[in-house]
């Protein structure tokens, strides 16, 4: 698994856009539910970037790990937290670790929630992916949950071949390995992994493209929705 994340996520435009970016509502609202269930549920955000999610998660009432390969990244998470720190408010409960997706520097069954919002796409291997998939798994307790945000294979024409002895990772897109999935693909790999969808229905798709498209060019389809441990 790489220790090393790519120029484009220690570049000054990319690390402040992040450390301007909303949060995804949905995330924060699935969250919500947890906390509504009595305690501080400890979260693990993968890929937590400048805390665009990290940070609402901790002042709903959460504990939240934001884990990043990006040390810019992380000095602007830790920099916005300071900066939306309520000066009457209660602590905004943020620790910030520098890590790839996997292996994760945490025991087994420590997180209530697992986050791997924007980041399981930017693995460079099929089993780079499983891997990350295999340790989120490990560290999410029975009966965790899982919220997912991820790129879909509708991102690219459908002839697209993936890259030599991989079934996901393509290059078409971005010109370097990342990882498109189908819903199938997903739900099939979640639970081989020991995740469950929790709640009915397919999961969410945005930016539909039309099967007939012919680029890779435009904002990438994606994928969203929340599974629960087994």
């Amino acid at each position: 698994m790489t220790n090393d994340v790519s120029d484009r996520w220690r570049s000054a435009g990319t690390v402040s856009g992040f450390a301007s970016a909303p949060p995804n509502p949905k995330l924060v609202e699935w969250a919500r539910s947890f906390v509504a269930e009595g305690g501080s549920p400890l979260v693990l955000d993968i890929g937590c970037g400048a805390a665009r999610n990290a940070i609402p998660l901790a002042t709903l009432g959460c504990r939240v790990v934001g884990l990043d390969l990006s040390e810019p990244m992380l000095l602007a998470a830790a920099e916005r937290a300071r900066r939306e720190q309520l000066p009457d408010g209660p602590p905004i409960d943020l620790r910030l670790v520098r890590g790839p997706m996997a292996p994760l520097p945490f025991r087994d069954g420590a997180f209530d929630i697992v986050a791997a919002h924007g980041v399981w796409n930017l693995a460079r291997s099929d089993a780079e992916f499983r891997a990350a998939l295999a340790e989120a798994a490990r560290v999410c307790r029975s009966g965790g949950g899982l919220f997912l945000f991820t790129f879909s294979r509708g991102t690219l024409p459908a002839a697209a071949e993936p890259a030599p002895g991989q079934r996901f990772t393509h290059t078409q897109f971005a010109g370097e390995p990342q990882v498109f999935l189908t819903e199938a693909d997903i739900l099939d790999e979640f639970a081989r992994a020991g995740f469950v969808r929790d709640v009915p229905g397919p999961l969410t798709r945005y930016n539909a493209r039309s099967p007939l498209s012919t680029t890779a060019k435009g904002p990438p389809e994606l994928w969203e929705g929340t599974f629960r441990r087994e």
